[in-house]
């Protein structure tokens, strides 16, 4: 069940929001149809989705025995939930039906963010042409922004600069260093590898899509080449800018304690270095995966597992952990490389 822009300007805080703002969260928000009884949190959890109460009545019950009510029909309907987290009460729904509103909190505060700050008059990114503002839709819905801070995204867009492309040029080159991190704004590209039999496309990249942060979490080359298919605009941030803003939230890292606990749950151990290093040293059980094979061998794994990543220093395993958050994968890097994890088994033998 969909739902209209109009129904959301109701609410608060979006009713401030622009109308294409408004729109791009109509677009993400479930609709969900629920019954007398239904019990909507819990007192004490925490969770991912915002609600808001369209219709029906909420009756909220504190550990204390304190009793809220939300009716949609008044004002406290225009608000969320009890958004506040850990839930402070229990939330069971006491009318006959309920129609919710429930949307991604993270995302939504992206868009609240990125709508205040190109209200700004000094702010040079945002365009009133009708569909211009999609890429940053897309790329604020990834998975990589959706462990950015708030602040975070506010420092982005300062640092972004605008670059315009032709078709045919080559932005990054396979095996040259590493300058910058890339997001389409406008346009099309082409990802290709150098293989034995020559050059392979092994993807495309759209309007909102990102490139180029492998090679900067790793401290490494280019590892593909990415060039233009159509005239287009790029925003892009340097080297320094990528390691101050996106870098620090981009990865969720582990202690050798915590990473071993975590395998003896069943998570899934990859070591990303190369199979020679592999051979000489490596933790029981994992799995070897070198980085520069990660993206056409990642398909494989089982994405209801969880996965702890390493390398020898941690700056592989960054990346790798990068590029499987991107891809959907619940994943962690091993803070300081295998020496920490191996001390940690060790104590256990």
């Amino acid at each position: 069940m969909s739902v209209n822009s109009a129904d959301l300007a109701k609410l608060y805080p979006l009713d401030s929001l622009r109308p294409e703002n408004l729109e791009q969260l109509a677009r993400e928000t479930l609709i969900e149809e629920v019954g007398r009884g239904s019990v909507l949190f819990s007192a004490g959890e925490t969770d991912e989705h915002t609600i808001f109460v369209l219709s029906g009545r909420v009756k909220g019950e504190y550990p204390d025995g304190k009793i809220k009510e939300t009716d949609a029909s008044t004002l406290q309907g225009r608000y969320a939930l009890g958004d506040i987290q850990p839930r402070r009460f229990t939330a069971t729904v006491t009318s006959i039906s309920a129609t919710l509103a429930r949307i991604d909190r993270r995302y939504m505060e992206k868009i609240i963010c990125w709508d205040q700050l190109s209200r700004a008059e000094n702010f040079r990114h945002w365009d009133p042409s009708p569909e211009a503002n999609r890429w940053v839709f897309r790329l604020l819905q990834s998975r990589v922004m959706h462990k950015l801070p708030t602040a975070g995204i506010e420092r982005m867009f300062q640092r972004f600069e605008q670059v315009d492309v032709r078709a045919g040029e080559v932005i990054v080159r396979e095996g040259e260093p590493a300058d910058y991190f890339y997001v389409i704004k406008d346009g099309t590209a082409s990802v290709s590898k150098s293989l034995e039999t020559g050059d392979s496309v092994v993807a495309y990249l759209v309007r909102g899509d990102s490139f180029g942060e492998d090679a900067l979490l790793a401290n490494t080359v280019r590892n593909a080449t990415v060039s233009m298919l159509k005239d287009g605009k790029l925003m892009r941030l340097a080297k320094r800018a990528f390691d101050e803003v996106m870098k620090p939230p981009a990865v969720d890292w582990l202690t050798p304690g915590k990473a071993s606990i975590l395998a003896r749950q069943g998570a899934i151990v990859l070591d990303v270095r190369m199979p020679e290093e592999f051979e000489q040293r490596a933790i029981k059980g994992a799995l070897n995966t070198p980085l520069y094979t990660l993206r056409e061998t990642v398909s494989e794994y089982d994405r209801g597992n969880k996965y702890v990543v390493y390398c020898n220093t941690g700056e592989r395993s960054a990346a790798a952990a990068f590029i499987m958050a991107k891809m959907g994968f619940e994943v962690y890097a091993l803070q300081g490389g295998i020496s920490g994890m191996i001390k940690q088994i060790d104590k256990r033998s």
